[in-house]
């Protein structure tokens, strides 16, 4: 009898240890194959991030973010300081991607080590990149500030020693444009996670010394927080609001806010306790002012080489058209993974908004996407109670999953069988976690014809630069949708915008005013109540007039600003960097990342003589000393929260960090098995040991 209980162990054990093998060795090959050493052949994607075996590296060196944000008229000054600390006994070199606004004009930064400020300096990419990848090699603590979209961006801190803290502040400024009268701040927290079809031996090749093209892709293989949890760095916001007109309304819909109002102009306003784990979704602050105004009107800055202007001009009321002519609609919806749960639920609301209220002679079709595209019917179909009530059924059946492949989506819609007499419009709803941004401006620019497309974009932390450069590129308008709330607004609004423009065929003329290097070139149709802003540069004296002029719903339209009578101010000085921010956006929206040599040339010139940021300028600071004798470091990518209500299918099956330990349920089911077995063992000892009946 002894001898066949210890059989059993020996199998039960034996079994157990096998499995062990067998999951232990699965994993690591999942490790090795998903991680951050992705093979060279594997497509550049996110991963998720789990805590390392070596406890004497810090994985987790970001502290916290710290943003103060002062806002004068319509303009907004911000700071944002970057606090990276090493725990551990090791020197780390730290990586952190992080978006920004699409508007911003980031024009300088500090790096303090200690008692020690250093301001940084604004090289060409590659001549920064290596000033850094030396300064690293020597031991020295360095930051290095680059651009990988408009508004995404990374930090490389080197030679963190232990014990170390050291910060980063980065300055922008930003135009806030109201829209209806509603001004809308937008500080961005988080990168959603994106995909690339470009590979990972094409990522890791440099380019920057022999190909135009100055970076990789490979600020995508980012790691990701699993689903729910937060972000492992404090969050931290104040802002002060000084309109010089009263404040009507002063509404946070993503944060709760604690306001003091100094009086009804002036506000300052703080994050509340709880928020400071709240850097997993954007923060979004909207006031109106008294009255509905908007500060309009031409602002002048002088300086020492160069004169510029920024003139905002608000529309006219719109009037609702009594009669529109029948148009076609295409919705291309994403249900890939990461719209799964929150952001699909959001847009199915939208969607049955914007189908619901169709009119019966509009035609309409959806198409939805992922990794690939099903179409709701082979040509568009007329919007009668029945085709929409069908629309709505095959919308409540997606759940959401797969990648996401905006471009052959559209490619698609847009080749759709048409009637050549009816308007189209093409409306795209997504999250906008892409990496292929430009070739998707590009082809709607391309394949426009006479139609338009609108952009909405859903959920907590929306690629802003997708949704605004596809309306751009399709003569449309962005909607961004961060609640379900929010969805029945925004339909309306796009109603309105198709149904009655505000203003059209617009020209802006300069009598006696000797303006120049005026952005934009021709001032697009106003779909929506968002003020005509034109910026430029002037000569000699602030004379002479600017007329804007128009046709709006009631017929023709113009408006003349008289110049001399407005006082150049040094507070205006921020419309140097606005002036070029906007150049450089106009130069490289529809081809970022693939300019020619002479439109690259000129935003690096831009971005040298403005001191900007930019996708071929970047941000370096050293700090002289050599602090790190051993010449050694470890490389460590700070891990980032998924945008809150985004689910772990935005990873799909997902890949794990190179060298993590095993996963939590992971070591669960392993000692569930060896308590399984201890149990069964004793179980079977009994039943031997007890004598049977007679």
């Amino acid at each position: 009898m002894k001898t066949i209980w210890l059989r059993r162990i020996q199998g039960v054990v034996l079994g157990v240890g096998l499995l062990w093998v067998c999951l232990f060795t699965a994993w690591t090959v999942s490790a090795q194959t998903n991680g951050q050493t992705a093979t060279a052949d594997k497509t550049l994607s996110p991963y998720f991030f789990v805590e390392g075996a070596d406890s004497g590296v810090d994985s987790l060196p970001l502290r916290g973010t710290d943003v103060v944000v002062s806002i004068t008229g319509v303009i907004a000054d911000v700071r944002v300081k970057q606090l990276y600390e090493n725990l551990g006994t090791v020197p780390i070199n730290a990586k952190y991607v992080f978006p920004a606004s699409t508007r911003a004009a980031v024009h300088g930064m500090t790096m303090v080590v200690g008692d020690h400020v250093i301001r940084a300096v604004v090289k060409e990419r590659q001549e920064a990149k290596e000033t850094f990848e030396k300064a690293k090699a020597e031991g020295k603590s360095a930051s290095l500030l680059e651009e990988h979209r408009p508004n995404v961006f990374s930090m490389n801190v080197a030679n963190i020693m232990p014990g170390d803290e050291i910060s980063v502040e980065l300055r922008y400024t930003e135009l806030l444009i109201p829209t209806e009268g509603v001004y809308e701040f937008v500080y961005p927290t988080v990168v959603g996670p994106r995909y690339s079809e470009q590979s990972g031996a094409v990522a890791g090749f440099d380019p920057g010394s022999v190909s135009p093209r100055p970076s990789s892709e490979n600020w995508i293989r980012t790691p990701y927080l699993p689903e729910g949890e937060a972000p492992s760095y404090d969050f931290d916001l104040e802002a002060t609001l000084s309109t010089g007109i009263p404040v009507d309304s002063l509404t946070s819909p993503t944060h709760s806010i604690v306001a003091n109002w100094q009086s009804k102009s002036q506000v300052a306003l703080t994050l509340d306790d709880p928020e400071k784990a709240g850097g997993n979704r954007d923060f979004i602050l909207r006031y109106r002012l008294a009255g509905k105004q908007i500060q309009s009107g031409l602002m002048l800055y002088e300086g020492e080489d160069e004169n510029f202007f920024l003139l905002m001009m608000q529309p006219p009321k719109r009037v609702t058209a009594a009669e529109i002519p029948a148009r076609e609609y295409v919705f291309v919806v994403d249900v890939s993974g990461s719209m799964f749960g929150f952001p699909l639920d959001t847009a199915k609301v939208l969607l049955r908004d914007l189908v619901g209220n169709l009119r019966p002679d509009d035609r309409f079709n959806v198409l939805f996407f992922s990794g690939g595209a099903r179409l709701m019917a082979p040509r568009s179909v007329r919007a009668t109670q029945a085709n929409v009530d069908s629309a709505v059924k095959v919308i409540d059946n997606f759940r959401g999953g797969g990648g996401t492949r905006l471009l052959p989506a559209l490619q698609r819609a847009m080749n759709l069988p048409h009637d050549d007499d009816v308007s189209r419009s093409f409306v795209v709803v997504t999250d906008g976690f892409i990496s292929a941004e430009t070739d998707t401006f590009q082809y709607i620019r391309e394949h426009l014809g006479d139609a338009n497309v609108f952009a909405f974009g859903i959920g907590s932390g929306v690629n802003r630069h997708l949704i605004e450069g596809i309306a751009k590129a399709g003569m449309g308008e962005p909607f961004v949708v961060t609640h379900m709330g929010e969805a029945p607004r925004n339909a309306r609004k796009f109603r309105e915008y198709i149904a009655a423009p505000v203003l059209t065929n617009i020209n802006v003329e300069f009598d006696g005013f000797d303006a120049y290097d005026v952005e934009p070139l021709s001032v697009p149709d106003v779909l929506a109540e968002r003020p005509v802003i034109v910026h430029g540069k002037w000569r000699g004296q602030a004379n002479g007039s600017i007329e804007v002029a128009g046709v709006s719903g009631s017929g023709a339209y113009s408006r003349r600003f008289d110049v001399a009578r407005v006082q150049s101010a040094k507070t205006n000085h921020p419309l140097r960097y606005l002036w070029a921010r906007r150049r450089i956006a106009n130069l490289t929206l529809f081809d970022y990342g693939h300019e020619s040599d002479k439109q690259k040339q000129e935003v690096t010139s831009l971005g040298l003589k403005y001191n900007l940021l930019t996708r071929h300028t970047s941000f370096i600071a050293v700090y002289e000393a050599v602090r790190n004798t051993t010449g050694s470091a470890t490389d460590v990518t700070q891990p980032v929260p998924l945008p809150e209500g985004v689910s772990n299918r935005a990873i799909g099956s997902g890949s794990i960090a190179v060298g993590a330990e095993p996963p939590l349920t992971l070591l669960l089911a392993l000692l569930a098995l060896f308590g399984g077995a201890a149990l069964y063992i004793r179980v079977r000892n009994r039943r031997e040991t007890v004598p049977k009946a007679a």
